[in-house]
């Protein structure tokens, strides 16, 4: 034991010795001791210290401290502290332009390019994190953004840890890159496609997560459910799962649904088609009894005196009896002013949108009623009951006006 400690001793002092046969060098001890020294701090450091403050983030209001500690930022950051407790310490253990010092002085610098790179990663996530967790509407993705980063951080942590074991400037091996890119330009295109046009999707916001989008060509109809730099998967409606490119997104056309998602409206554009024979003027008779109802009452009689007003003028003396003297009431036109204020009176039709009752082109499949509105609720389940219920009573009531859909 006394060989041992004066062996140390002598160690400490600066000397070589020789501990049964084998020669071992003076700075042993002090290098031990260095590196133990780290070693103690950094426990310290995560195992007592770290663990107080995640106790503590954990009672504070915000979830910003709490964002950091799950994506592990301090505990990453140190593993920088015993890296500058070794570099700064390192002259005066060692002798400076040994082989030793320089073996150790580029093992350190090393360490400090890979714990810096996880650094940046775990902040590049913490970034993001915190930005999706106020941008809740998701308007904007950054997640290609991040991606891309943390690609070029990587990339560039390669250049100094290469540079650094081949005792290279980082701007040798940069000007050497020209030739080496048209290379990596052909051998991985779809990569690199895709990183350019996930930043582009990111910054145009042309696609966010929860969208709505169609794109035929590869059988996609659903809601977005992942945006990552290259590619981004749709869950169609019958749960399937599509993976399309990034730059598919960009190279070719798609259809996004959000502008209808955010309008508050959901277009419903849907025809009746009627039997062109069971179009005619309506009879005393059928005036009267459509009036009796309460939605077509003032148009009825709005459009009688009109009409009164308009015959007398220009018809005055004329055969009355005769259909083509004088403006009259017609079955199809009235029940296209009942179906104008039956939507106009609907609960579930947005009235700051578009209403409108129009005739279309007279088919040998008869003549189109068509019905151009919008819903109030934009959801999928809400949108077909509204528009079922509206039809289901509108069709019920066409034999009331001695209308006939057409039917083959």
């Amino acid at each position: 034991m006394d060989g041992v400690i004066s062996s140390i001793a002598t160690l400490w002092a600066g000397e070589n010795v020789i501990v049964r046969g084998f020669f071992v060098p003076a700075y042993t001890v002090k290098l031990a001791v260095l590196l133990l020294v780290a070693f103690v701090v950094h426990e310290i450091i995560v195992r007592l210290l770290l663990p107080v403050l995640k106790n503590l983030s954990r009672r504070t209001a915000t979830r910003l401290d709490d964002i950091v500690f799950d994506r592990r930022l301090f505990h990453r950051a140190a593993h920088l502290i015993p890296a500058l407790i070794i570099y700064s310490c390192l002259p005066r253990v060692l002798v400076p332009e040994t082989e030793v010092h320089s073996l150790l002085r580029k093992a350190v610098d090393l360490y400090f390019v890979l714990v810096s790179l996880a650094v940046f990663d775990a902040l590049l996530s913490a970034v993001r994190d915190v930005y999706d967790m106020h941008n809740k509407s998701g308007k904007v993705s950054i997640n290609g953004v991040v991606q891309a980063l943390k690609i070029i951080g990587t990339f560039v942590a390669i250049i100094f840890a290469v540079s650094l074991l081949a005792g290279k400037s980082p701007l040798y091996f940069v000007s050497g890159l020209g030739a080496f890119t048209a290379i990596l330009m052909l051998i991985f295109k779809d990569p690199l496609l895709g990183l350019v046009a996930g930043v582009q999707l990111s910054t145009m916001d042309l696609v966010r997560k929860g969208d709505w989008i169609e794109i035929a060509k590869h059988g996609a109809d659903g809601e977005v459910i992942d945006i990552s730099l290259t590619t981004i998967r749709i869950q169609n409606w019958d749960k399937t799962i599509v993976s399309i490119p990034a730059y598919e997104f960009v190279s070719s056309s798609f259809k996004n649904w959000r502008g209808m998602s955010e309008s508050g409206g959901r277009r419903i554009k849907r025809s009746m088609r009627f039997k062109i024979s069971t179009v005619h003027f309506l009879t005393d008779e059928e005036t009267e009894r459509l009036r009796r109802i309460k939605l077509l009452a003032p148009h009825i009689e709005g459009q009688l005196a009109e009409m009164s007003k308009f015959n007398a003028e220009e018809f005055s003396g004329s055969d009355m009896s005769i259909p083509a003297n004088g403006r009259r009431l017609t079955n199809i036109g009235t029940f296209r002013a009942y179906c104008d204020a039956y939507l106009r009176k609907h609960p579930g039709i947005n009235q700051g949108m578009t209403i409108i009752v129009r005739h279309l082109e007279p088919t040998e499949t008869g003549l189109p009623l068509e019905l151009y509105m919008f819903t109030s609720d934009t959801r999928w389940e809400e949108y077909e009951n509204v528009q079922a219920g509206i039809f289901d009573h509108l069709l019920s009531l066409v034999p009331v006006f001695g209308l006939e859909i057409y039917q083959r």
